[in-house]
């Protein structure tokens, strides 16, 4: 069906005007990561702070490159907001994640995300498949399951597994005094990966672990965790603030460098490996105004 000319320009400015009633096209998304420039960052995803600063669609992809690798698509886009006050920077992470799973155990696993830098800020950046041997990428991790320990979860199987039946520990005797040396020896017979002070074992501090890699199979912990983090549950997923030193060379305004992101769905079996990941995304220090 042919329509008329007139009617033609009756509906082109009848589309105009719903246009701009509406408040016209939405806006066209940044074409890089933006790290607004502020006198102080922000520790809580919650904070008014990140209202005002625009998002960053993160689009994630398999991780399809080494064992054991992840087939199957699960969350697509992590939204990312950064501030920094020259010092220190904040990453935003948001993604949708109706399960919210903050319990490791058999078959169980928890939810995560993580930021990458490169360790050195350079034109040349690393793979952004966790970096190359000489060239390293630093990596702050955040986990659902430390975030619940911090904000208050026993450590214990009670807390665990409210419906188990414990008739004793040994550590428990009476006739040992809680925090006794001869208790807390005890204690760790019954929590072999603390005696052998595995870093992932509980209770935690804090629900952030700073680590560093030389490529895929060399991931370690830092020596020291200088980033933390909060994380909360959002509308339709997690919301997350990792927070870590800003890069030698990233600093000053108007500065670049890369940056990547990860996400791990524990419904979906993700651990270690198992992750959906983005490419190195531009980052740019906002320039002085």
């Amino acid at each position: 069906m042919r329509i008329p000319r007139s009617r033609c320009a009756v509906l082109v400015l009848l589309a105009g005007v719903t246009a701009a009633c509406s408040g016209g096209a939405p806006p066209v998304p940044p074409a890089e990561v933006v790290a607004v420039k502020r006198t102080t960052v922000p520790a809580d995803p919650g904070d008014a702070a990140w209202n005002g600063v625009q998002a960053f669609p993160a689009a994630l992809i398999l991780q399809d490159m080494v064992e054991p690798r992840l087939l199957e698509a699960s969350t697509r886009q992590v939204d990312v907001k950064a501030i920094t006050d020259g010092k220190r920077v904040a990453f935003r992470l948001e993604w949708a994640d109706p399960s919210g799973d903050d319990q490791s155990d058999v078959a169980r696993f928890s939810d995560g995300c993580a930021v990458q830098l490169p360790a050195l800020v350079k034109a040349d950046v690393p793979a952004p498949q966790m970096g190359e041997t000489g060239r390293p990428v630093e990596i702050a991790y955040w986990r659902a399951g430390w975030q619940a320990m911090v904000d208050g979860r026993e450590d214990s199987i009670k807390a665990l597994h409210p419906n188990a039946a414990i008739d004793h520990y040994p550590f428990e005797a009476p006739s040992l005094e809680k925090g006794s040396p001869e208790q807390v020896a005890m204690a760790k017979r019954y929590a072999p990966a603390r005696a052998l002070e595995n870093p992932m074992a509980g209770p935690r501090k804090q629900p952030v672990q700073d680590l560093v890699a030389e490529g895929p199979g060399t991931l370690r912990p830092a020596a020291e965790t200088r980033s933390t983090g909060r994380g909360i549950r959002a509308p339709k997923g997690w919301a997350v603030t990792l927070v870590r030193p800003v890069p030698d060379g990233l600093g000053s305004p108007g500065a670049r460098s890369q940056v990547a992101f990860a996400v791990w769905q524990g419904s979906h079996g993700e651990a270690g490996a198992r992750k959906m990941r983005s490419a190195w995304i531009p980052i740019l220090v906002e320039p002085a105004k």
